[in-house]
C-alpha cells in the first residue's frame, strides 16, 4: 500500500509531539492558529440577555467588539470585576453571568464604545 506525500498528514511526532495539520509545525509553535483575523463589525457593540440552553440562568452577552482574543479576555476580566460575577469569552462573544445589562452598557460607553441594547 503506497501513499503519496500529498495525501499523508503527520499528526504526531515523537520529536515534537502534536503537529498542526495546516502549517505542519509543532502545536506549541503553530503560527496559523495564533493569527486569527479580528472579526469586522459595524462598530456597534450589542449587549443582550439570554437564558437559552442554560437551565433558566440568565447571561449577559456582549457581541460586536472588534478586538483580538487577548484584548477581549482583558475586557471580560474588567467587566466581570465591575459586575461582581463570573463569565467567559467564547467565539468572540463575552458572556457575563447574571443580568448586568445596565452595568455593562455603562462601562462600555465609558470606555468609548458605541453600545446598543439588543433583544427584548
Amino acid at each position: 500500500m503506497s501513499t503519496s506525500s500529498s495525501n499523508s498528514r503527520l499528526v504526531y511526532s515523537t520529536d515534537s509531539g502534536r503537529t498542526c495539520p495546516s502549517c505542519r509545525q509543532a502545536a506549541a509553535d503553530c503560527r496559523c492558529s495564533k493569527t486569527k483575523p479580528i472579526p469586522a463589525g459595524d462598530g456597534i457593540v450589542r449587549v443582550s440577555r439570554e437564558t437559552k440552553g442554560r437551565k433558566g440562568k440568565g447571561v449577559t452577552l456582549i457581541k460586536g467588539l472588534a478586538l483580538d482574543e487577548a484584548a477581549l479576555t482583558a475586557l471580560a476580566k474588567q467587566l466581570k470585576a465591575s459586575c461582581g460575577s463570573g463569565g467567559t469569552v467564547k467565539d468572540g462573544v463575552i458572556e457575563i453571568q447574571g443580568d448586568h445589562l445596565e452595568t455593562v452598557m455603562a462601562r462600555l460607553t465609558q470606555a468609548g464604545h458605541k453600545v446598543k441594547k439588543a433583544g427584548g
